[in-house]
């Protein structure tokens, strides 16, 4: 592609390879502060209550912004108002800010988006600031004279206002590309789950996003689930969507059985960790934007679990997609191909939970070249020091 212009920004060479390069956050939920850079694969550790779940909302809540019936406002009052989006470890400095930067391995800061806000007397999120620059040049820079003549300008983003956003749109598109996937069973199995819902992460209408599927990707996708699911549920031979009396979509799976012709079964039928792993799939098969999973390895054999790191691994070469795992599964982790730079280990603190990428760790360093499997390095730095006190308890 040439140097042509799009809003006098030119358009990116590498669009379908572009992913987050790093996240610097500040006052964010569990964070007082950190800035790590990200590869296109990794995986995030640390013991409940770390923050592995709001180091990946810094990424939802851009994509939220973005959002179709999103925006700035919304997404912060879906979390609870600045107040609760804000470390309680913070004191001098009480503004929020998210920075990223996207790019790929050739030019990894192509482009910067970086969001700083805080909430006025009335307790409303207000923007402090928002910049975006294209390989170091600014293209915008907020507050601006039209904000300081307006001040209610300051309750949106531009990035998410299309009339204003041409020039760094690549952005807004990208953070709209993102998915969130954490398939909750019980949730797939309720009857009238779809109910005002659509593209919910937990599954609510998971089967309604099948169902809206092109029919042709649809059933190849359907194919090749199967073919991995055998590994796990060697019974399976086949699924298909099948619409009942009112229109709503459900999976219907033929398992092998003693009858001659198998026997069917609904979702209503399958396990929890065939749900999950359905879900796995379905969100792997998809070659959007990055994917956040969060513990991928819940209700799943460990000798399944083993293969995720090389399933993510050849869903990447073939589209480049960048993925984000919070895991606690030594079984995920001892996986010898995952790199240091791709494990973040997030550690607790008393004034807030540090993020440090394992490759900046001596001591674990050494401890993995002298043989030690990955999963039992971060086992050990993870595991809550009290955790056996637990078999105490008396209900």
């Amino acid at each position: 592609m040439t140097d042509a212009q799009v809003g006098g920004v030119p358009e990116p060479l590498e669009r379908r390879a572009m992913r987050f390069t790093s996240l610097q956050v500040g006052n964010w939920r569990n964070f007082t502060s950190f800035s790590v850079d990200l590869q296109q694969r990794m995986f995030l550790v640390g013991p409940n209550a770390a923050g592995k779940s709001n180091f990946l909302d810094c990424f939802r809540f851009l994509a939220e912004i973005v959002s179709v019936g999103g925006g700035f406002e919304a997404a912060v009052a879906r979390r609870g108002g600045v107040s609760m989006i804000r470390s309680f470890a913070a004191r001098r400095y009480p503004s929020i800010s998210l920075k990223v930067t996207l790019g790929n391995d050739a030019i990894p800061d192509e482009w910067m988006y970086e969001l700083k806000f805080k909430q006025d007397n009335n307790r409303r999120p207000i923007i402090e600031s928002e910049v975006v620059k294209y390989r170091g040049k600014d293209v915008l820079r907020r507050p601006d004279a039209g904000d300081r003549d307006d001040v209610e300008r300051l309750k949106q983003t531009h990035l998410e206002q299309v009339n204003v956003n041409r020039q760094f749109r690549t952005v807004a598109e990208f953070f709209a590309s993102l998915s969130y996937m954490h398939i909750v069973p019980q949730l797939v199995r309720e009857p009238d789950r779809s109910v005002g819902k659509k593209n919910d992460p937990f599954g609510g209408d998971f089967l309604e996003q099948i169902a809206r599927t092109p029919k042709v990707t649809r059933d190849s996708r359907l194919r090749k689930i199967v073919d991995a699911l055998k590994v796990a549920v060697p019974q399976l031979q086949t699924l298909e969507l099948q619409p009942d009396i009112r229109g709503v979509p459900h999976l219907r799976g033929k398992y092998q059985h003693w009858r001659p012709n198998g026997a069917w079964q609904t979702e209503d039928h399958f396990s929890d960790g065939t749900l999950r792993l359905l879900g796995l799939l379905w969100a792997v098969a998809d070659s959007k934007g990055p994917l956040l999973l969060e513990e991928p390895e819940l209700s799943l054999h460990p000798e399944v679990v083993r293969y995720i790191p090389q399933m993510f691994a050849r869903v990447q070469r073939r589209s480049a997609r960048q993925i984000l795992v919070s895991s606690h599964s030594p079984e995920i982790l001892n996986d010898s191909g995952i790199g240091s730079d791709e494990v973040l280990a997030l550690i607790p603190e008393a004034e807030g939970t540090t993020v440090t990428a394992l490759s900046g760790r001596t001591d674990l360093q050494a401890l993995r070249e002298a043989g030690v499997p990955l999963g039992d390095i971060l086992k050990e730095l993870t595991a809550p020091e009290e955790a056996g006190q637990i078999s105490f308890f008396v209900g």
